[in-house]
């Protein structure tokens, strides 16, 4: 798959195609996007990183075939463990877990937990510990990349209310409209004609929410 666009950089546009086919479940496919990956010099801890989000968003099933993949991909051992942490500091894991919450969702954070909790409590507990703390507040990959990474795989799974949130979400981890635009497209072909209409029209109304310039 092409990876030249003038909004992303090659290694954000690899990882991108990455996820999405981690999200398809292919494995003739992630095989292509590893190597496609590793051609544009995608840092092994990037990929890495983008193996353990992706089993908040596509589940340990996919997630363990990706990581499978690239592992023999690379032939190298991962590295990274939990940063020193285990879960006798879990409160460690709450605190910047509710920072990249609170980053991602801006002014919903609070209706979030709310609702999440409305669910069950040990979701909310979870989304925020395990979740954001101990997963997508991991040093090795860059906030508005994942939710990139995020974004590509909820559109691709056809989930509009968690995309919508995403999508709101990379725009405030830094993510730039034109960034978002390019990952839309790059992961269009593995997106099914239905859900193609349906992420074309919500990524339509979060774009008219965002002010001009942005």
């Amino acid at each position: 798959m092409e990876l030249t666009n003038p909004a992303l950089d090659r290694s954000t546009a690899a990882i991108v195609i990455l996820a999405a086919s981690a999200a398809v479940a292919d494995r003739e496919a992630i095989g292509r996007a590893v190597a496609a990956a590793m051609a544009a010099d995608l840092p092994a801890v990037a990929i890495d990183e983008l193996v353990l989000q992706s089993i908040l968003t596509i589940g340990w099933p996919r997630a363990l075939v990706i990581a499978e993949v690239w592992r023999a991909a690379s032939n190298e051992p991962a590295t990274g463990g939990d940063d020193g942490l285990d879960y006798a500091d879990h409160l460690e894991w709450s605190r910047r877990g509710e920072a990249t919450c609170r980053i991602i969702y801006g002014d919903s954070y609070d209706k979030l937990r709310r609702n999440v909790r409305r669910l069950h409590p040990a979701l909310e507990s979870w989304m925020i510990v395990e979740g954001y703390g101990r997963t997508l507040s991991r040093p090795g990959l860059d906030l508005g990349v994942r939710e990139l990474c995020t974004v590509a795989q909820i559109a691709v799974l056809d989930a509009p209310r968690q995309l919508h949130s995403h999508l709101l979400g990379a725009l405030r981890a830094g993510a730039s409209v034109d960034a978002i635009d390019a990952t839309l497209e790059l992961v269009r072909p593995m997106i099914d004609p239905r859900g193609r209409t349906e992420t074309d029209e919500l990524w339509r109304t979060v774009r008219s929410s965002v002010p001009s310039g942005s």
